[in-house]
């Protein structure tokens, strides 16, 4: 899922955990790499859940001394018990690879135990690493940062977390009530179809705000390294929403931070009520991995060719954007791979729930390939208005 600043968030749920002697340890370690490995190049947050760590299925000392050393080789402190504070407090010490770009780490539902361990281990972390981690005792205060429904919450722990609630205050956790969706305005640009945009826009197939974001990088952000890795301040991305909503002009000059229309780029693409590559081309590229290396150009463009074709024009409009910035990638870092990345999940998920790890491959392969050849992959379709 992500966080209501757009980063992605990785989760670990203890209660997942096998017993010890059942587990490939070595593997996990693995895996746990593994997963970091997609994220890290990018913002994200992590959700430690540690209910359910017991005796039974705590990873041996051995372990967690192999763990370190994998995960950092300099790292001195080689005997933490805890497992949120072996995998994720380990970024903290001099790996810049983990530690860099993680933005937040939320451990939920804290024993006092790791409390004091943070207590005692603190001096030795610095002090910007530590103001990322925020204890929460309920699912509820889970909800003030990131969108806690839309993550795979187990639900051994959300029942611990109802014991909580019944036993500190009597009662169940609040319902959370949703209010009841507003009609959108006339000028919304977020959250609405790309046809409901094209009404209200005078037929207009690129939506505006993407116009305006694309213009405006293109002109000042080519060149800056890192664009669109880098997070923005929430509030200032809700600002500038509401203005588009509204209908009101935006000048990005203004805020001086060429991160912000980058931002807003990738949350509007995020918050189309269909994924601009549809649902219906889910299953299609996650089957790119299994086409020869040689054919899979040719199957790209053949997927694409199925889209309808305001989908088409806007993506067409998109990936040509995007194919510029890589081209720039001696400056910006920013490669077809990185790109890719970065933007695959904004542009293609599931119908239901959030896209699997084992989708981040073939979703990054496809995107990768419609900017690194998307002279070829779109050059023989004209949609009459593009």
């Amino acid at each position: 899922g992500d966080d209501i600043s757009g980063r992605k968030v990785i989760t670990f749920s203890c209660c997942r955990m096998p017993p010890s002697h059942q587990l490939n340890h070595t593997r996990l370690l693995e895996y746990l790499k593994y997963t970091l490995d997609q994220y890290v190049e990018n913002d994200y947050t992590v959700v430690y859940f540690h209910y359910g760590l017991k005796s039974l299925n705590k990873p041996s000392l051995k372990w967690l001394q192999t763990a370190y050393k994998e995960f950092d080789r300099n790292c001195s402190c080689s005997g933490l018990p805890s497992l949120v504070f072996n995998i994720f407090i380990t970024i903290s010490f001099s790996f810049p690879r983990y530690k860099k770009n993680l933005k937040a780490l939320y451990v939920v539902h804290p024993t006092n135990f790791i409390k004091i361990l943070w207590n005692i281990f603190k001096p030795l972390i610095s002090h910007k690493f530590g103001k990322k981690i925020t204890y929460l005792n309920y699912l509820s205060d889970l909800g003030e940062h990131l969108k806690y429904d839309h993550l795979n919450i187990p639900q051994e722990v959300i029942r611990h977390d109802e014991n909580l609630w019944r036993k500190q205050k009597g009662k169940l956790p609040p319902v959370i009530k949703v209010p009841p969706p507003q009609p959108p305005l006339p000028t919304q640009q977020f959250g609405v179809s790309l046809q409901y945009m094209k009404d209200k826009n005078k037929g207009e197939l690129i939506p505006p705000v993407m116009k305006e974001t694309v213009s405006y990088l293109k002109s000042k952000g080519l060149q800056v390294e890192g664009i669109f890795r880098r997070s923005a301040s929430l509030q200032t991305i809700k600002d500038v929403q509401k203005l588009y909503n509204q209908g009101k002009s935006v000048n990005f000059d203004d805020y001086h931070d060429i991160h912000i229309p980058a931002v807003i780029l990738k949350t509007f693409l995020r918050e189309l009520p269909q994924p601009l590559l549809t649902f219906d081309c889910y299953d299609h590229i996650l089957g790119i991995t299994s086409v020869e290396s040689c054919l899979r150009v040719t199957r790209c463009k053949q997927i694409i060719q199925g889209l309808p074709e305001h989908n088409y024009v806007v993506l067409k409009y998109l990936i040509c954007f995007l194919h510029m910035v890589s081209q720039e990638s001696i400056y910006n870092r920013m490669t077809a791979s990185s790109l890719a990345s970065v933007f695959g999940l904004n542009l293609i998920w599931p119908l239901k729930g959030t896209a699997s790890l084992s989708a981040l491959v073939p979703v990054n392969l496809f995107t990768e390939l419609l900017i690194d050849f998307y002279t070829n992959i779109f050059n023989s379709r004209t949609v009459p208005g593009e």
